[in-house]
């Protein structure tokens, strides 16, 4: 690890340093020594982050610099000539510091993160569940829309204990299930192979764990949740009213989750079109609740990656692409959007038509830049949501519309 800090107004000092947890003490002392008060670094990956913590728990003012901004080093590439030139940029004010979570903030996002990788490696495990009864041809997952529902983990748990009637099997289905008893008795007619049917197995206990592994994650969200919570009412516990939930899919937290964002963020933001309690949580642990770090709700959709990133030289517009780059604040406002294609409500009608005029990318990152901004707007200023703002622009664009084609009825009429 290199750092470079000044002895004197005129000559700087580079020394490498190790990366074990004594290395980065004498960093910090190092740096003490010499009367340092704030440092800049370079993000890279993961490796930044325990001297970045280890570094505000010393007290000093830490700028975690984006790569892109410190990249245009003279001269030939190496660590001593990066470290040099990010502290000749840093000396100068040159520097912005990327936006940074508070320790709370930083234990829920990744508590959130967590979650969301099981849920994506249970999918996985799930995928392979279908693929082993394709490959004995057993048909059920076509028939039934959710072969992790309640009726397809009864059938997956009867064939590991050893059924293969199709009859006593189809008997297992749930009332709810639209597909008829001797559709599902049909599906289950197939080749029982012994290889397949050990990879069914061990595939559906990875996947069980997998979910009460979720279980388990969802506990540790909610003690995060009221930490923020009790951190906020100095010590004490409030009682949360319950509130109507806006859940998403079958797999739900088993806590009013809603309720629990409600008293932080003093807003209801799951009353957004679009917007479930899942994904406010995903938006509420990367951004956090002070909106006063972004000046306005541009800059708010600009660090979102949801704003295009113009390039006017000349007075002519160079380039105005959305800069290619993961977000997971981003990456939830526009699943939000994209879920809106379904929807009758006014958002609903502008991802469609935007989508029929620009195609789908354009249509989820503009609707995703909407969603965000009256996200930004409800926690800045603590307003409830009111969609009438959004009504009455649909009201003046149908009215638009209308008058549109009457003046070209009149036009065809006079030819």
């Amino acid at each position: 690890m290199m750092v470079a800090y000044p002895i004197s107004p005129d000559q700087l000092e580079i020394r490498v340093f190790g990366c074990f947890t004594r290395d980065l003490h004498s960093i910090a002392n190092c740096l003490k020594e010499h009367g340092t008060t704030t440092v800049a670094m370079e993000s890279t990956g993961v490796y930044w982050i325990p001297l970045f913590l280890l570094l505000q728990e010393y007290g000093f003012e830490v700028y975690l610099v984006n790569a892109k901004h410190v990249k245009n080093v003279t001269g030939r590439k190496d660590d001593e000539s990066d470290a040099e030139w990010i502290q000749k940029l840093h000396s100068c004010g040159l520097l912005n510091a990327s936006f940074q979570p508070d320790n709370m903030e930083r234990t829920l996002r990744s508590m959130v993160r967590h979650r969301k990788n099981l849920v994506r490696t249970s999918s996985t495990y799930l995928n392979r569940i279908q693929k082993a009864l394709e490959l004995m041809n057993i048909k059920v997952h076509t028939i039934i829309s959710d072969i992790d529902g309640k009726t397809g983990l009864l059938i997956l748990e009867a064939i590991l204990a050893g059924e293969r009637n199709p009859e006593v099997l189809a008997d297992l289905r749930d009332k709810r299930i639209k597909a008829s008893r001797e559709d599902i008795i049909k599906s289950l007619e197939g080749h029982w192979t012994t290889e397949h049917l050990f990879e069914l197995r061990q595939c559906y206990q990875l996947y069980r764990t997998h979910r009460q592994m979720i279980d388990e994650c969802d506990k540790e969200i909610e003690k995060q949740l009221i930490v923020q919570i009790t951190s906020k009412n100095e010590g004490v516990i409030p009682d949360i009213p319950k509130v109507k939930r806006k859940v998403c899919g079958k797999h739900k937290v088993k806590f009013n989750l809603t309720a629990d964002l409600k008293e932080i963020l003093k807003v209801d933001v799951t009353e957004v079109f679009g917007i479930n309690e899942l994904s406010a949580l995903t938006i509420l642990s990367e951004v956090g609740c002070d909106m006063t770090k972004w000046k306005t709700e541009h800059h708010f959709t600009s660090w979102l990656g949801l704003a295009p990133n113009t390039k006017i030289s000349g007075g002519k517009v160079m380039s105005s692409r959305i800069m290619k780059k993961k977000h997971h604040a981003g990456q939830a406002f526009r699943m939000a959007a994209n879920g809106l294609y379904n929807s009758k409500s006014p958002l609903g009608d502008y991802f469609r038509r935007l989508r029929a005029k620009a195609g789908a990318p354009k249509a989820v990152v503009a609707t995703a830049r909407k969603l965000a901004i009256i996200y930004y707007k409800m926690v800045a200023n603590k307003e409830a949501f009111n969609p009438k703002a959004l009504e009455d622009y649909r009201k003046k664009y149908n009215e638009k519309k209308i008058n549109q084609l009457k003046r070209k009825i009149a036009q065809l009429e006079a030819a």
